[in-house]
C-alpha cells in the first residue's frame, strides 16, 4: 500500500510486520485471535509512533501515557508493538505466544510482560480501567503540579471493540467519564461489526457514537481504518480536546487484507490457516517464512525508543527543577508513587472504649475519616450509599467536572466503580476504595477477581453484611457472598466483630500492597467486646484468641463479625458450666492461612477437636476449620423480611443453640 502524505514509505512495512507477526504467532500456537490485530495495526502504528508518550527503555516511567488494550483477545497486536518498539519482549517471546512460561500469554497480564498496563480479556473491563487511570492522572496533577512545573501531564488511550461497548460495565464507566469531563481520555473504537457468532447485526444495532455524545463525549469518526492521515488527524484532535473525553469511531475490516476470511467471523477467534496466510503474504508482497521482521521496519520503529529516551530525559530535567522549587511536594509524590504511606500514619487510628457498642460500619466510618486526613491519596466513595456504608469523608471535596476531590460519588454504578478503581490502582499513586452493600458484591465480582489477579491494593467496604439487615428481606441479606469472596485467590476478606477490630482491619488493608482487601461490616450495632486481655490488633494475623478460659480449653468456638459477641457469651456459659471454651476471632481466613504453622496451631490446637463455628452466612468452607467432629452454625438458605433480632433467633443464632452445639461436638471428640 502507498504511504499516506506525511508518512514515510516504510510506515506500511512496519504496519505489515505487525500484521504478519500476529498471523504467524496465532498460527504457530494454533490458538488466538489474528483478525483484530491485523485490522488495528494501522491505528496502533500511528498512535505508538506519533502520539503515545512512552519509553520502551523505561516502561515504569511515571509520566508516560497509559495505553489500554481493552480488547485483550487482540494481544498479539500489543506484543508485536512491544517487541518492535524496543520493550523487553523478544522475537522468541513472540514465537512462544500462549505457551508455558512465555512472556506473551493469551491475554495481556499486568506485571507479567513489560509495557502491559492492565490485565484485559474480560470485555468492558479495560474501558473502566482507562477511566480510572484518567481519574488518577487528574487527581495527581491537581495535587502536585505548580505554575511552571507540570510534573504530571499524561493521557490515557484505549483500543476498544464492539464487545467492550456491548458490556454494561463499559457503559457505566463511560457515563461517569462523560460526567467528570475527563478530557485526557481517548477511546478508539474498532468498529469492525464482527463477533464470534457472526455480524454485530445479530444483536447490536445502536448508534454507538450517538450514545457517547449523549454521555457528554467528544465523538470523531474515521471511515477507513487504513487511512493513516485521517487517523493521525483524529488522534491530534482528540489530544486537543481538553473539556471532554473523546471517542474515535474507526471503521475497520477484521482480518484485512486476508483474501477470503477478512470481514468474517473466521478471522476472529481462530488461526487463519497456512493457505490463507500464504495468500495474505502474497497480497502484501511478503516473504513466506514465518516471523519475518524486515530490517527497515526494525530500524524505523527503533526511533520510538530514542524518542522515549528523550521524553524521559526532558521530564527528569523538569523533575529536578520541581524538586528544587518544591522539595516537600516532590518527596510526597515519590511516596505516593512508591505506595509508601506517610510516616506514623497509623498513629491516627482511633481507640474505641471497651464499652462502645457500635455497628462496625460506624467504626469503619470513624477510622476512614481519621486515615483520610493523613493519607490524602486514599481516594474513593460509594455507589450512592455513602451515608449507609459510612464512607463519607467529612469536609472532602467531591471529584467532579470542576476538579478532582478525595471523595468520589460513583453513582449507582457498582460494575463501573470497581473497574475504575482497578485503573486508579494500576495507574499508581492512588489507594482507591469503594463501597456498597455486601449483597451487591456480585456486581463487583469480575473486577475484584482482576484486582486480585493483578495484585492491586484496592479496598472494598462492604456493609449490611448479614440477615441483620432485617426488614429489607432476602434480596438484601447476603448469604453466599462471603463464600464467593473467600473463593477468590489473593483477596483478603476481613470481617471484624467489634469497633476495635474494625480499626485493626483498616490497618491491615492499608498495610497490604500485593492484593485487594474486602472489609465486611455490620449494619446493626454489636455488643461491646473488652479487648484488654486480647488486643484486637490480632486481626492483622487473621485470627487470634479473643476469649480464654482460666483452665486449659477443651473446646473452641470460632466466630466472625456480628457473631463474635454471641460466641463469647456462649463460651462464658460453657466455661461456667464446666467445659472450658476458647473463642477465636477468625476475622480473615486468608491472613490467618498466611501465618506460620506454629502460630496457627497455637490458636487452633489440632488436639482440640471440639470446634464450632458461628457465622450468619453460608457454611460453605467452614468444615475445613471445625473438622469432622465439629459443627458449623450458619445459614444455607435465603433470609426473610423481619426485624434482624427476630431473624437471628429464628435461624438458630441463640445462646442455647451455640452451647448445645459445642457440647455435642465435645461429646463426639472424647
Amino acid at each position: 500500500m502507498p504511504a499516506a502524505p506525511g508518512f514515510d514509505p516504510v510506515a506500511w512495512t512496519a504496519i505489515n510486520t505487525i500484521r504478519t507477526l500476529s498471523m504467524d504467532a496465532v498460527e504457530k500456537a494454533q490458538s488466538g485471535h489474528p483478525g483484530t490485530p491485523m485490522a488495528l495495526a494501522p491505528v496502533a502504528y500511528v498512535l505508538w509512533t506519533r502520539h503515545l508518550r512512552h519509553a520502551p527503555a523505561r516502561p515504569e516511567w511515571s509520566d508516560r501515557d497509559r495505553f489500554v488494550l481493552s480488547c485483550g483477545h487482540a494481544s498479539m497486536l500489543l506484543y508485536s508493538l512491544l517487541h518492535l518498539t524496543g520493550y523487553d519482549v523478544s522475537l522468541a517471546d513472540i514465537r512462544d505466544f500462549r505457551q508455558w512460561g512465555s512472556a506473551t500469554p493469551g491475554h495481556p497480564e499486568r506485571g507479567h510482560t513489560p509495557g502491559v498496563e492492565t490485565t484485559t480479556g474480560p470485555l468492558g473491563q479495560g474501558v473502566g480501567n482507562a477511566v480510572g487511570m484518567a481519574m488518577a492522572e487528574r487527581y495527581l496533577a491537581a495535587r502536585f503540579n505548580r505554575p511552571g512545573h507540570e510534573i504530571v501531564a499524561h493521557r490515557t488511550w484505549a483500543l476498544v471493540s464492539d464487545g467492550d461497548l456491548m458490556e454494561g460495565v463499559a457503559s457505566e464507566a463511560a457515563s461517569l467519564a462523560g460526567h467528570l469531563r475527563l478530557g485526557k481520555l481517548t477511546l478508539i473504537y474498532d468498529d469492525n461489526r464482527i463477533t464470534i457468532d457472526g455480524t454485530t447485526g445479530l444483536s447490536f444495532s445502536e448508534n454507538v457514537g450517538a450514545r457517547f455524545e449523549a454521555y457528554g463525549w467528544h465523538v470523531l469518526r474515521v471511515d477507513d481504518g487504513n487511512d493513516l492521515e485521517a487517523i493521525d488527524r483524529a488522534l491530534t484532535a482528540a489530544a486537543a480536546e481538553a473539556e471532554r473525553p473523546t471517542l474515535i469511531v474507526l471503521r475497520t475490516i477484521i482480518g484485512d487484507p486476508a483474501p477470503t476470511k477478512r470481514n468474517t467471523p473466521e478471522a476472529h477467534g481462530a488461526p487463519l490457516g497456512k493457505e490463507e496466510i500464504e495468500k495474505t503474504k502474497a497480497i502484501l508482497d511478503w516473504p513466506r517464512d514465518p516471523f519475518h521482521v524486515p530490517e527497515a521496519a526494525r530500524t524505523h520503529l527503533a526511533t520510538v525508543r530514542d524518542r522515549g529516551d528523550r521524553l524521559v530525559g526532558e521530564w527528569e530535567t523538569t523533575l529536578n527543577a520541581y524538586r528544587a522549587a518544591h522539595p516537600a511536594l516532590a518527596d510526597e509524590l515519590t511516596r505516593w508513587l512508591d505506595g509508601t504511606p506517610a510516616l506514623d500514619w497509623d498513629a491516627v487510628l482511633p481507640t474505641f472504649k471497651p464499652t462502645d457498642s457500635l455497628a462496625t460500619r460506624q467504626a469503619s466510618g470513624t477510622t476512614l475519616n481519621a486515615l483520610a486526613a493523613v493519607l490524602p491519596n486514599l481516594v474513593g466513595g460509594s455507589a450512592d450509599l455513602a451515608g449507609s456504608t459510612g464512607t463519607a469523608i467529612k469536609g472532602a471535596t467531591v471529584f467532579s467536572a470542576a476538579g478532582p476531590g478525595q471523595t468520589v460519588a460513583w453513582g449507582i454504578r457498582e460494575h463501573g466503580m470497581a473497574a475504575a478503581m482497578n485503573g486508579m490502582a494500576a495507574h499508581g499513586g492512588i489507594r482507591p476504595f469503594g463501597s456498597t452493600f455486601l449483597v451487591f458484591a456480585d456486581y463487583l465480582k469480575p473486577s475484584i477477581r482482576l484486582a486480585a489477579l493483578m495484585h492491586l491494593p484496592v479496598i472494598y467496604v462492604f456493609t449490611h453484611d448479614s440477615i441483620g439487615v432485617g426488614e429489607d428481606g432476602p434480596t438484601h441479606q447476603p448469604i453466599e457472598q462471603l463464600a464467593m469472596l473467600r473463593g477468590i485467590p489473593n483477596l483478603a476478606v476481613i470481617r471484624p466483630g467489634s469497633a476495635a477490630e474494625t480499626a485493626a482491619a483498616w490497618r491491615a488493608a492499608i498495610e497490604r500492597h500485593d492484593g485487594p482487601t474486602a472489609l465486611i461490616l455490620s449494619r446493626q450495632k454489636l455488643p461491646a467486646i473488652d479487648h484488654s486481655a486480647a488486643p484486637a490488633d490480632g486481626v492483622r494475623l487473621g485470627g487470634y484468641p479473643v476469649f480464654e478460659p482460666a483452665s486449659p480449653p477443651e473446646a473452641i468456638i470460632i466466630a466472625t463479625g456480628s457473631e463474635l459477641p454471641l460466641g463469647i457469651s456462649a463460651a462464658r456459659a460453657l466455661t461456667d458450666g464446666g467445659l472450658p471454651t476458647r473463642v477465636v476471632s477468625l476475622a480473615s481466613w486468608e491472613l490467618f492461612r498466611a501465618q506460620p504453622a506454629a502460630y496457627r496451631d497455637r490458636v487452633l490446637p489440632p488436639a482440640i477437636r471440639a470446634r464450632v463455628s458461628i457465622e450468619a452466612a453460608s457454611t460453605f468452607g467452614w468444615l475445613g476449620w471445625v473438622t469432622e467432629r465439629g459443627e458449623a452454625i450458619g445459614i444455607d438458605h435465603f433470609g426473610a423480611s423481619a426485624p434482624g433480632d427476630r431473624l437471628f433467633q429464628e435461624f438458630g443464632f441463640t445462646l442455647d443453640q451455640v452451647v448445645a452445639a459445642v457440647r455435642r461436638a465435645h461429646q463426639r471428640s472424647v
